[in-house]
């Protein structure tokens, strides 16, 4: 990561009080829980959504509208690591780094759009991605993807841990460990009782109020009396720049688009990312319990509002750290940040506290609190539902009924908190923080990209071959990573293995090696998969109601088909609507080419640095695609959703 070493480690006071610490990371978790219980209850009473069916707790039925699957879809994106690493890289890199952020997750939100609704079609009963390769290769396979999916889920909780625990401590002063385990409780109890729908319903909230505050704190930034404008933030920056020479940036510059560093970081992003997605089963959970036509839009619109929050908030947030780090009124002064609290994502809360005060700190907590609680609740559901449909269902009880996986679904999210909480703590202990899980966690996530999409795209990919190439894969990318970290740097160790290139190798490694082993294997060993064998199997579980409620249910359910309250068995998808995935494949191909390829690339290779017009020109794009942003994703959902809310409020009024 090339952070300068600081030896100077004065501490830094807490610019809140630890009640506020214990108020948000306790209290405030338990009114959600205590929000969700009482609103699902709400919607069993109104809408007949009850939690205890399977169907309802773990894919809502499959119903779920555009709207909530945008917010969610960001929300899914919106880690507490990724707000806090946006500014970091670009107070590491310059203005290259939010931009890269934000281009660096979107396409792949956006492919995923293509590969939800392809598998929609194929077996629109399916709860998990792993249902689908156990149906298709059969035991070992399912068994060594599950492997590689909770390996992505543990390692991405730990990273949002990681980082939010670090600053949740700065703001307020509490034991690190005791924001390490509080901050998954609330998150345990709503999602014990809401399910996947308390999930969306609070991706909703969460999004739309971190939203709110990014648009506070780049406007507070840009008024503040030291910053003034958008031409007064460049003016700090160029003020700031012979303190700061980039090795790697053209000219050293900060205002350039041609950073070395900027485009390792952008590559190691790029592909990890696309494990993340693909390998993470949250995604395909929401996927699932989309309704069929919810799910291009959803993810499309979700990719694109993404795109704005890392880059206006990373430029704007990243670059006035640069220019007030001097300053008196900066935290650290008169000393610079030292690389521990660059790694441990301390520079937004710093230049928050520098530009807000109190109310900085207040609108960092609160996005760092309202992230992790939100993208900790899609991954403890997604891994509650691996532990149930992967786990107990296949191996120990295959005629397990509702009542039986609702149990066990329960265990799973108990379990799944529990011991990420416990891997965190270890990873804290051991020196290891978010920063370096940022830059390696692709070595991990990323061996089973290409199996897995072609298990589900090409229907010559044998088992073996995916077995394989998964596991070569993931050896190739560790040897890579170690070996480099190594041949480098003459050692073996936690900061050698955190720096970029052993990181960027290690992780194309991992991804792109799979790709060539399992072409390979399955043109010497082909498949030739019927995708019609898909629907031969039957993942949906019958809800074990007793026989009178399932009569009262059978009118309500016959009444809405195919609505909010649709059965999964008779949510169908249009084998003739197939324009959603020639939309997904435009946008996808879009999405990567627009934004990763078009946009930035000709601007690294032109080495220009930015004038004073480009800059004010750039920033003033990026706030109003934010401020486009808030409003998709802060009112389309409650439009989208108003013949339900009406519904609601009918029988409410009897």
């Amino acid at each position: 990561m090339n952070l300068l070493l600081r030896s100077d480690d004065t501490i830094v006071p807490s610019p809140l009080p630890q009640g506020a610490g214990y108020a948000v990371v306790v209290a405030v978790g338990l009114i959600f829980a205590l929000g969700m219980i009482g609103i699902t209850r709400l919607l069993k009473k109104t809408l007949n959504e009850d939690n205890n069916n399977v169907e309802t707790f773990m894919v809502a039925n499959r119903s779920v509208g555009t709207g909530l699957v945008a917010s969610a879809v960001v929300s899914s994106w919106l880690w507490s690591t990724a707000l806090l690493s946006c500014v970091l890289v670009t107070y590491l890199y310059g203005i290259s780094g939010g931009f890269w952020y934000g281009a660096g997750c979107t396409p792949m939100i956006v492919f995923f759009a293509y590969l939800g609704v392809v598998c929609k079609k194929r077996i629109p009963e399916a709860h998990t991605v792993l249902e689908i390769v156990r149906i298709r290769y059969g035991t070992v396979a399912h068994l060594v993807f599950t492997f590689l999916a909770v390996v992505n889920n543990f390692f991405n909780t730990i990273n949002m841990i990681l980082g939010a625990a670090a600053v949740i401590t700065f703001l307020t002063g509490i034991h690190i460990m005791a924001s390490t385990w509080l901050l998954p409780v609330g998150v345990v109890l709503y999602t014990l009782v809401g399910g996947i729908k308390a999930t969306f319903l609070t991706d909703y909230i969460h999004t739309f109020v971190i939203a709110i505050l990014c648009c506070y704190l780049t406007t507070k930034t840009l008024t503040h009396h030291d910053v003034g404008s958008i031409d007064g933030l460049y003016d700090l920056v160029v003020k700031a720049q012979p303190l700061y020479e980039i090795d790697g940036n053209y000219q050293g510059s900060l205002l350039t688009m041609n950073s070395q560093q900027g485009i390792f970081f952008a590559i190691i992003l790029l592909v990890s990312n696309f494990g993340a997605v693909i390998m993470d089963t949250s995604y395909f959970i929401k996927a699932f319990a989309a309704s069929p036509k919810a799910v291009v839009p959803g993810y499309v619109v979700g990719g694109f509002a993404y795109f704005s929050i890392p880059w206006s908030l990373g430029t704007i947030m990243g670059l006035a750290a640069l220019g007030l780090e001097s300053s008196p009124i900066f935290p650290t002064y008169p000393r610079t940040m030292t690389s521990v609290e660059v790694s441990n994502g301390l520079v937004l809360p710093y230049v928050a506290v520098a530009v807000a005060g109190k109310g900085g700190a207040v609108a960092v907590l609160l996005m760092t609190f309202m992230a992790i609680t939100s993208t900790l609740s899609a991954q403890v559901i997604a891994v509650s539902s691996i532990f149930t449909f992967d786990f107990y269902r296949t191996y120990i009880n295959k005629n397990a009924g509702n009542k039986d996986v609702i149990k066990w679904s329960h265990l799973g999210v108990i379990l799944f908190a529990a011991i990420s909480a416990g891997l965190t703590t270890a990873f804290n202990y051991g020196g290891i923080n978010m920063g370096w899980t940022l830059y390696m966690i692709g070595v991990v996530t990323c061996p089973g990209i290409f199996p897995l999409i072609l298990t589900i795209l090409w229907n010559k990919q044998s088992g073996l071959a995916a077995v394989i190439s998964a596991i070569a894969g993931l050896a190739t990318g560790l040897g890579v990573w170690l070996g480099t970290a190594q041949a480098l740097f003459g050692e073996v160790t936690v900061d050698s293995t955190g720096q970029t290139l052993p990181c960027m190798y290690g992780t194309v490694a991992s991804a792109l090696s799979p790709l060539l082993y399992t072409i390979i294997l399955s043109l010497i060993w082909p498949d030739n998969y019927n995708w019609a064998r898909f629907t031969d199997e039957k993942p949906l579980l019958d809800n074990d109601a007793s026989p009178e409620e399932s009569e009262r249910e059978a009118p309500i359910r016959q009444s809405n088909k195919g609505g909010i309250l649709a059965n999964a068995s008779e949510v169908v998808y249009d084998q003739t609507d197939l324009r959603w995935q020639r939309y997904a494949l435009f946008w996808s191909l879009f999405s990567f080419f627009g934004i990763w390829v078009l946009w930035p690339l000709p601007m690294y290779g032109a080495k220009y640095i930015f004038s004073k017009v480009f800059f004010r020109s750039w920033v003033t794009v990026s706030l109003i695609w934010l401020w486009i942003s808030l409003i998709i994703l802060g009112f389309y959902p409650l439009y989208d959703g108003r013949k339900q809310i009406f519904k609601v409020l009918r029988s409410l009024r009897g």
